[in-house]
């Protein structure tokens, strides 16, 4: 009998598509989809939506909620855009790579009203990528045409 506070459970969120739970996949399982530097990640096998764990997690807590194909390609292609952006916030005010993203993708957020504003690119919709994408890509145009 355990004596003392509650342990909370495990995570295991649910898949956004199809209402399954995921499950925890690793280097080696069959519906894992990354070389084996990758790390965990939790997996609707029936959706192929997925999303990885936070690196240092005991408890593999996930990074947001499970992307498919798309998502997960809308996800990609802001984090490209914000990629500059990011770089000059490193170099012109010394802050690490991490902070700059966090700090640009609060920016694109609150600029386009999101509410709530999201914390990281995990919490983002593919309508809000898509969004957030072309006003990045116009930001960086009106930046070069000054």
């Amino acid at each position: 009998m355990r004596v003392g506070k509650p342990v909370k459970a495990l995570p295991q969120p649910s898949c956004d598509y199809c209402g399954n739970r995921a499950l925890l996949a690793r280097y080696g399982d069959e519906s894992y989809p990354y070389r084996s530097d990758q790390g965990p990640l939790w997996i609707c096998t029936a959706c192929q939506a997925w999303i990885g764990v936070y690196s240092r997690s005991k408890h593999n807590l996930p990074l947001g909620r499970l992307a498919d194909a798309t998502l997960r390609e809308a996800k990609s292609k802001l984090h490209d855009a914000l990629e500059p952006l990011v770089a000059g916030k490193v170099r012109r005010d010394g802050v690490n790579a991490f902070e700059a993203r966090a700090k640009a993708i609060r920016w694109v957020a609150t600029e386009l009203g999101f509410d709530p504003v999201p914390a990281s690119i995990h919490a983002f919709t593919p309508e809000q990528c898509e969004q957030a994408l072309r006003y990045v890509e116009g930001f960086i145009e009106a930046r070069r045409a000054r």
